[in-house]
């Protein structure tokens, strides 16, 4: 076992750890273990996702500056949602996405605009999961005047769900998918890895 695959080990389990403290179920643990050994060949940063609770629940497990997250959406709102045709999340409770770029590049554009952009560039656009689970492990990720889109989810209608800053709390909220922003980016990953590579 390489040191490289040592530290990821470590990370990973760094993650559940901070996934269990915030009461996600126990069978998290169960969930990670069939990842262990792609984290063999994963380099660079990554973040854990995990479907273990549903996002009107996780978001309000993320917390920044000692304020929680909350969603303007509420739970059956949510549940339209789902992943793009293009964005295929590996099967199973849990997996990884890497190289995660937060869109500072893309911002002011419209979120129609920045989706064709990032599948140019051969990225994918995170789904609302994807953007909590983030937020979970690096809080500092949204920022105030600096949020992102989620444009790997949408439910059919002109929604794009995006996390932003309000009122000093993390917000999962939604802009129209039109319409640009200055303080608001569209988010993407380089790759999703489940048990097997996808």
């Amino acid at each position: 076992m390489t040191s490289q695959t040592i530290s990821a080990l470590s990370e990973l389990d760094r993650q559940v750890e901070v996934l269990l403290a915030k009461g996600y179920p126990a069978t998290v643990s169960e969930s990670i273990a069939p990842l262990r050994p792609a984290l063999e060949d994963v380099e660079g940063a990554w973040v854990l996702v995990t479907s273990l609770l549903g996002p009107a629940e996780a978001i309000e497990r993320v917390e920044r500056e000692g304020k929680t997250g909350f969603s303007v959406m509420d739970a059956p709102d949510l549940a339209r949602f789902g992943p793009i045709e293009s964005v295929r999340p590996p099967a199973g409770s849990a997996y990884l996405i890497t190289d995660v770029d937060l869109g500072a590049g893309n911002r002011n554009v419209t979120p129609d605009d920045a989706l064709a952009a990032i599948e140019r560039a051969g990225r994918s656009p995170l789904t609302i999961d994807e953007g909590i689970a983030l937020v979970t492990q690096r809080p500092e990720a949204v920022a105030r005047n600096a949020g992102f889109s989620l444009l790997g989810s949408r439910c059919g209608d002109r929604r794009a769900p995006a996390l932003w800053i309000s009122q000093g709390r993390p917000k999962l909220g939604w802009c129209w998918a039109g319409n640009p922003h200055t303080w608001l980016g569209s988010a993407s990953c380089a790759q999703r890895i489940g048990a097997a590579r996808s």
